[in-house]
């Protein structure tokens, strides 16, 4: 009789949460486990296959060339599983248990959850599953079934992929600088920004996409600047501080940061800027049949 596989489903969803997370406490804390169980079940794992799955760099647990390739597979594993459950569901009742959405980080976010209360107020019983994507990352969980809708994902929108889309406006973008910034004084004045584009850092949204050629939209997307200065966050939330603290300078939903334009917190610059203009779109697969996705798309 074989061996019995030591990589199992649980396993595989520990370490997903402990790379995602960053570090043993909080994949547990996501995972709803004690952080002696996580560490527990990677030991165990690491015993049985004689490898090193985690190492320490800093404060962060990172994996492991071994562990990079055992998770890579691993998720299409968690993936095909997880589409098979709702499958099983939806067959049996026409209704998916539960529809996963990505949402562009620069989303007006209280319209969205609004529209979102509205659908669940009426559909109690399906669950809904929130991500942040940027740029090409949302195309990229879509076609990649790791959801199902996406809303308000920039174009262009990908061709002979089989997705249906539906514009719902142009973005609120807005380049801006904090007036603390050494150059805040000049904001207004084109030429004099003009000049200094080169030397003004630019604050940038890290791609969501895992395997696609991340996309950089804004004023490097432009040619305005290529200084190759760049401070790289993970959300627009953090993007919207480090500009505020005066780091550099980036495009964000106008929306946003009202209340730092009307206390000149913020300046916008006086730079063309075609960004702002941008369709954005709600996005899913033609092939999706889904009762619950065809009432939350209508």
């Amino acid at each position: 009789m074989s061996a019995r596989n030591p990589i199992t489903i649980e396993v595989l969803e520990t370490l997903d949460a402990i790379d995602r997370r960053g570090s043993f406490a909080k994949a547990s804390e996501e995972l709803n486990k004690a952080t002696s169980a996580v560490s527990y079940a990677v030991q165990k794992l690491e015993e049985q296959l004689g490898i090193t799955l985690f190492q320490r760099q800093g404060r962060r647990s990172v994996l492991t060339p071994a562990g990079q390739l055992i998770l890579q597979d691993g998720r299409k594993i968690l993936t095909a599983t997880s589409r098979l459950a709702s499958s099983a569901k939806e067959v049996a009742t026409g209704w998916e248990p539960k529809i996963r959405i990505a949402m562009e980080s620069t989303l007006n976010a209280p319209i969205f959850f609004n529209e979102l209360a509205t659908f669940l107020h009426v559909h109690q019983n399906v669950e809904i599953d929130i991500i942040e994507s940027v740029l090409s990352g949302g195309w990229e969980a879509l076609d990649q079934d790791r959801v199902e809708l996406l809303v308000g994902v920039p174009g262009p929108v990908p061709l002979q992929k089989g997705f249906r889309t539906v514009a719902i406006g142009q973005s609120d973008l807005v380049p801006v600088i904090a007036a603390k910034n050494e150059y805040g004084v000049i904001a207004d004045n084109a030429e004099a920004i003009a000049a200094s584009l080169l030397k003004l850092r630019r604050v940038i949204t890290h791609d969501t996409a895992r395997s696609e050629v991340p996309r950089n939209a804004g004023l490097m997307e432009e040619g305005l600047s290529s200084s190759g200065l760049n401070f790289y966050v993970q959300n627009l939330d953090q993007k919207i501080a480090a500009i505020v603290a005066g780091i550099g300078i980036g495009h964000v939903p106008r929306s946003r940061i009202t209340e730092h334009l009307d206390k000149g917190v913020l300046k916008i610059l006086n730079i063309p800027s075609e960004v702002g203009h941008n369709d954005s779109f709600i996005a899913w697969k033609i092939a999706n049949k889904g009762k619950g996705l065809q009432a939350l798309t209508k």
